[in-house]
């Protein structure tokens, strides 16, 4: 039987976070609920073993990433980056072609610009971009309705943080499930 060639693969998958950083925060829309499920979609990653990337724009002047989603990452180290999007982040683009990493599962901030222009290029770069809906936000709840909706238009695979975990995991029974099951509740 075969499967949507959309479905998440496991050996093909990177998690990829964009600029969650402690001085834009204050004044984003629902972001409890962005680092909620950044936080749920880590630790999903983590207990699956697949790779997490994340960025931060201009951290001379945005700071450094949420420490709540730096205690989670643990050893991995931030990608700088002046560009709105994540393709002038050093070579990030051209490490996910090498390492065969072509589902792209993007959170973070703001929707309307740095996330959406992410989301183009990658689109661009025949990536497949999942876009966790309830892990992106903006400042205006106008500016995260229009972007979401021109990166569905525009190819993204719209949809939210449980889904692409329980995607990944494909079956039930095993111990990553269980981990998974755990975080998600």
């Amino acid at each position: 039987m075969r499967r949507h060639p959309l479905i998440l693969k496991k050996e093909s998958s990177v998690l990829l976070i964009v600029d969650l950083q402690e001085r834009i925060l204050p004044v984003i829309r629902d972001i409890e609920t962005v680092l909620e499920n950044t936080v749920k979609l880590i630790k999903g990653f983590k207990a699956i073993q697949l790779p997490i990337y994340f960025t931060e724009q201009y951290p001379k002047g945005l700071g450094a990433t949420s420490q709540r989603i730096l205690d989670e990452l643990g050893g991995y180290s931030a990608i700088n980056k002046m560009s709105f999007s994540c393709s002038g982040a050093e070579n990030l683009f051209e490490e996910f072609y090498k390492k065969k990493l072509f589902q792209i599962i993007v959170c973070g901030v703001e929707s309307h610009v740095c996330v959406q222009q992410t989301v183009l290029d990658l689109l661009a770069n025949n990536f497949q971009v999942n876009l966790t809906a309830d892990a992106i936000s903006s400042r205006k709840e106008t500016d995260y309705k229009i972007a979401l909706q021109r990166m569905r238009t525009l190819g993204a695979q719209v949809t939210t943080t449980e889904s692409v975990l329980f995607e990944l995991l494909e079956v039930c029974g095993t111990p990553e499930f269980k981990e998974v099951s755990k975080i998600v509740k």
